[in-house]
């Protein structure tokens, strides 16, 4: 349809005619702004639930807990069997005297006291004069003696521990006696040999009759210290 404008003031008798038809729709102009977002709905109902996933891996030990309570004493069990019988440090041991009143002759450095009698030996040996006792084990073994004189004499007693004075058991008196003694303990090796001995006089030495002279020996330990 054509832009034809009628102006009715170019026609002042005339008569306006019926509209005409409505003419085609337009072209569609351009899309408007995007207007605002609208309030957001509300929420839907909750959905099922999916499946388990697989399982995570497992997360470190935790701390130990506290230790429980004791429990009961459980019953007390079988005996065992009887261990071997274990050695007797004791079984070492000796005793000889000289009971028969002998003249001994004592030199300056020393003679050995014979002890032929009341010898009661167990695992140590004695040489044939009687004045060399030999123990068979090492250990700690304790040592007596005494020895009586019919007289007073200036003289010392000791015991020799293979054939070397054994200081502690000497006896040295300054003035004339009748009996000396002593007792020690001592550490010895397997094989030692024991001597009691007077020294110290250059004469005769008569003993008394009865215990004369005694010697002891007794192992009480079987280590060193």
């Amino acid at each position: 349809m054509s832009n034809i404008r009628f102006d009715n003031s170019y026609c002042g008798g005339c008569v306006r005619g019926p509209r005409g038809p409505v003419g085609p729709t337009g072209a569609t102009g351009p899309p408007g702004a995007t207007g605002a977002t609208g309030p957001a709905g509300a929420d839907g109902a909750t959905g099922s639930t999916g499946p388990a996933g697989a399982t995570g891996v497992t997360g470190p030990a935790g701390a130990t807990g506290v230790t429980g309570p004791a429990g009961a004493t459980g019953a007390t069990g079988a005996t065992g069997a009887t261990g071997p019988t274990g050695e007797v440090i004791t079984e070492t041991s000796g005793f000889a005297a000289n009971t028969s009143q002998s003249l001994i002759a004592v030199v300056l450095g020393g003679t050995p006291v014979p002890l032929p009698n009341s010898q009661n030996l167990n695992n140590i040996t004695v040489n044939g004069a009687n004045t060399v006792f030999t123990i068979p084990s090492v250990g700690r073994y304790y040592i007596s003696y005494n020895v009586n004189f019919t007289l007073a004499l200036l003289i010392g007693a000791r015991i020799l521990v293979n054939n070397v004075p054994l200081t502690s058991s000497q006896r040295s008196p300054v003035v004339s006696v009748s009996s000396l003694s002593a007792d020690v303990i001592t550490n010895l090796n397997a094989g030692s040999t024991i001597t009691l001995q007077l020294f110290g006089l250059l004469g005769a030495a008569t003993l008394q009759s009865g215990q004369g002279a005694a010697l002891t020996i007794i192992r009480i330990d079987d280590t060193l210290v």
